[in-house]
């Protein structure tokens, strides 16, 4: 705990400095539209990070040293207005402002990017974002479903709970590659690294906005913002006070209750919590398992051999429901510094889809406790995550061993009982052998982070610098890791900097770099560069960056299907002398040219080009016991001491992960949006990507095989996809068109295939392949959704929404159920605060 106590020493540092600060003048003022205040406009310092919120009077106040600043007043639907301000030290400085509607887009201020406040046209990134006004209209318990309509974004539908993400290419069934954090906390689980999901603490109507970086984006946010970024910002309860009830029901059962309350309790205090019960039925889907009573089956193609039988998963439960909740205290220090404690926690049951088959999530928790200074200066924050279960399984694992006792004739109870641990070889009940083959996946995993971060500018330079921290204590119990002798303890230390300089004429250089230690894979330097020119409607850019994606302590120390499965943390050896090297990151380049900006008053264009080079693919699992050889050492410890029962002269199949590989990506995305009045727009989105890949490059045979196919570096997207959007909002009224289009595309992620038919592949449709079916390629599909909603004042909101109106048979994702037609029915009461002291 050294290190914890010194970057906890660091922040009391820092809060003392911020104390002692020299005298500061005021500003402050009201922001209106059509004499009404305006709640939650942004005003910023340009060139700093130091801002505020205005109220629930429109008022706001920002306390800063004594010079000539420029402010940039924003809100999302209305222009954004600059003003010069001179403040003196000790003296307050007004600057009233009126708003006008009719900037729909483009005009919003960020932090994503850059990690301070910024004009999204002027942020060296493709970023996009959708804010509270448009959850608010969503008619659903999911805000992931809103990801759909951004630009750039692989969306993917896989039930209707489950909605993933992906930016340009290399999806999989378990991808970590874009990270994701909500109010700069991690949202991820502690040993896979997987986004939280439908495990997460967030309720829907607490989110302020979402933004999405598309890119490398590790520069500043550390490993695994590999291939993007989102980041879920809260409300703030000084500017939304109130209380909010929404009840929403829909068909396959679901039914959800959400609560928010937020109330200023006195100039120092306010508090916010809020709470979702949400249950429901996935779509009827059985995946098959196909079983091998005598060993594994390694069948790869072509006629389905008669020893293979198709089992539907055992105990197969397709409800899900999840309780979750947050509450936070904001404490304000001075007028423009606060200390916010926040809890959150969730309980979740759904199915999960994942590289090796589905899982029966059972009970999983969900915990952090989160502390975090804010000033105009200085950023300071430590939390601690926790995630626990102790029922989940995998169903295709327990599915295997509960026929293999009871093929051998063993009582029904007892197949039942042994299946969660154990797989029976042999004919009867006492001719065989019974191995470990764990179906069964506890954790008992936490996590700590801390971080300090300071802003300044200095001779015209703005910058930004920080530090971060992370052990990572990961505990299953032996039953998906190597931690039988204890939990599996990773310390890892990031260094982040980034420097602004206007060089004029609208020029504005950016670099940033990032330098990082990890305990098993060392140390690697991320670097990022970008040149932006300003002009009078938008911003041009050229940017540089590299990402990487850090092996996950799975990859590194699982220990799955009683050691089938080993993490490649430290190496292996084989009976030969071969030598497999342990894992270290995989790692992108990005080159990117992009403009933003409006033409006219109506018309809001952005636009990228971008190519990648990746390298050192982390590959699938894959068998490195080949060839008559065997696996005789891991990290210079025999095999028979990793896995007990192990031969002498060593394991004879061994699943792990290795690097591999060179590709160039490349790609570009559309965005127009089109206000035809301030509350009607259209918006259509287009993406494109493509690849090369050198086959005759034996460092791309990620399987081993001898030959270079699109097996081993399995693209998983689509070449083009496309939205059309057509959304109406105004004071009353509110609703929109969406139509999405996604071409066919083949995707292979572990044992799950959906593909054309490759006879050279022994890949055909319709049929099995290895150890799943092959339903075909994924995408080729257009789904329209349609929305509505009508306020009855300011209280009472009902909305409706029907995703796939035409009801097309879609199927979105490996291991998922075909989507059909979902209706859902929304009410929500907004009740304001009432008495609240300010």
């Amino acid at each position: 705990m050294k290190m914890m106590k010194t970057f906890l020493l660091a922040v009391a540092l820092l809060l003392g400095a911020v104390q002692a600060w020299a005298q500061n003048g005021t500003i402050t003022g009201t922001v209106t539209t059509n004499n009404e205040p305006l709640i939650g406009a942004s005003v910023i310092v340009v060139g700093s990070i130091t801002g505020s919120t205005t109220d629930a009077t429109g008022k706001y106040s920002i306390s800063i040293k004594p010079g000539t600043y420029k402010l940039r007043i924003s809100f999302i639907g209305y222009e954004t207005q600059d003003h010069t301000v001179t403040v003196t030290a000790g003296q307050t400085t007004t600057l009233d402002v009126a708003m006008v509607e009719g900037a729909l887009v483009g005009q919003e201020v960020i932090i994503s990017a850059s990690r301070r406040p910024e004009k999204l046209t002027e942020a060296p990134a493709t970023i996009v974002t959708f804010g509270a006004k448009e959850i608010s209209e969503l008619p659903s318990f999911n805000v992931g479903e809103l990801l759909a309509r951004q630009k750039g974004v692989d969306y993917v539908r896989s039930g209707v709970l489950g909605v993933g993400i992906n930016v340009r290419g290399f999806n999989s069934a378990f991808n970590p590659k874009n990270l994701q954090m909500n109010d700069g906390r991690l949202s991820t689980l502690i040993a896979t690294g997987l986004p939280l999901g439908a495990l997460s603490t967030v309720v829907k109507e607490d989110v302020e906005r979402v933004e999405i970086v598309l890119g490398p984006s590790s520069a500043l946010y550390g490993p695994n913002a590999h291939n993007g970024l989102v980041n879920t910002i809260s409300k703030d309860p000084r500017t939304s006070q109130g209380t909010t009830v929404a009840l929403g029901v829909g068909n396959q059962s679901v039914m959800t209750a959400r609560l928010r309350h937020a109330q200023v309790l006195s100039k120092k205090f306010a508090f916010k919590l809020s709470a979702e019960y949400t249950e429901g039925e996935e779509f009827a889907y059985n995946d098959t398992v196909y079983f091998n009573n005598t060993a594994f089956p390694t069948f790869t193609g072509g006629a389905v051999p008669a020893r293979f039988t198709a089992i539907p998963e055992l105990d197969l439960d397709r409800r899900f429901n999840s309780l979750r909740g947050e509450a936070a205290l904001y404490y304000s220090i001075t007028d423009d510094s606060d200390l916010i404690l926040a809890y959150g926690g969730s309980n979740s049951n759904n199915i999960g889809v994942t590289n090796a088959g589905r899982n029966q999530i059972k009970d999983w928790q969900i915990h952090y406790l989160h502390l975090r200074y804010v000033s105009p200066r200085v950023f300071a924050q430590v939390y601690h995550t926790i995630s626990k279960t102790d029922d989940t399984y995998a169903m295709n694992q327990r599915t295997q061993n509960y026929i293999s006792f009871r093929d051998a004739g063993f009582p029904e109870a007892e197949a039942r009982r042994r299946a969660m641990n154990e797989q029976w070889f042999g004919i009867s009940p006492t001719i065989g052998v019974a191995l470990n083959r764990g179906a069964l996946f506890r954790d008992d995993s936490r996590r700590w982070n801390g971080e300090v971060q300071y802003n300044n500018n200095f001779a015209g330079f703005d910058v930004v610098v920080g530090t971060q921290f992370q052990r990572d204590i990961a505990q299953s119990y032996n039953t998906y890791l190597l931690d039988a002798k204890g939990a599996i303890v990773i310390d890892q230390v990031g260094f982040y900097a980034q420097i602004d300089r206007s060089l004029g004429n609208g020029f504005k250089a950016t670099v940033a770099a990032r330098a990082d230690n990890h305990d098993l894979y060392g140390f690697n330097f991320i670097p990022k560069a970008a040149i932006t020119k300003t002009f009078k409607s938008g911003t041009a850019r050229i940017t540089y960056g590299q990402g990487i994606s850090a092996p996950t302590i799975l990859n590194l120390e699982a220990n799955i299907f009683g050691g089938l499965l080993l993490g490649n943390g430290s190496g292996y050896t084989l009976s030969d002398g071969t030598q497999i090297p342990g894992l270290k990151v995989e790692k992108i380049s990005t080159f990117e040219v992009g403009y933003k900006g409006t033409i006219g008053k109506n018309l809001f264009i952005d636009v990228n080009a971008y190519h990648n080079t990746s390298r050192d693919f982390l590959s699938p699992a894959l068998n490195i016991a080949t060839n008559g050889r065997t696996v005789t050492q891991r990290g210079g410890v025999p095999m028979n001491q990793v896995i007990p029962g192990t031969p002498a002269t060593g394991a004879p199949l061994v699943l792990t992960y290795l690097n591999f590989g060179n590709v160039q990506t490349y790609g570009a995305d559309l965005g127009v949006t089109y206000a035809f009045t301030p509350q009607l727009s259209a918006a259509l989105n287009y993406s494109w990507f493509g690849y090369s890949l050198d086959k005759n490059d034996p460092a791309n045979d990620g399987n081993k095989d001898g030959r270079v196919t699109d097996l081993d570096l399995p693209i998983n997207t689509p070449a083009n996809k496309a939205s059309v959007a057509l959304n109406y909002s105004s004071s009353k009224w509110f609703g929109s068109i969406f139509t999405r289009w996604v071409e066919r595309y083949n995707f292979f992620s572990g044992i799950n295939v959906a593909s054309e038919t490759i006879p050279e592949l022994g890949i055909r449709e319709n049929a099995r392949f290895g150890r799943t079916f092959n339903y075909g390629p994924l995408g080729g599909f257009v789904n329209v959704d349609v929305s509505a909603g009508y306020r009855f004042g300011k209280v009472v909101t009902l909305s409706g929404q029907i995703t796939n109106l035409f009801n097309a048979r879609v199927y979105e994702f490996v291991a998922s159920p075909i989507i059909g037609r979902l209706y859902s029915l929304e009410l929500k009461v907004n009740i304001p605060a009432i008495g609240s002291k300010k």
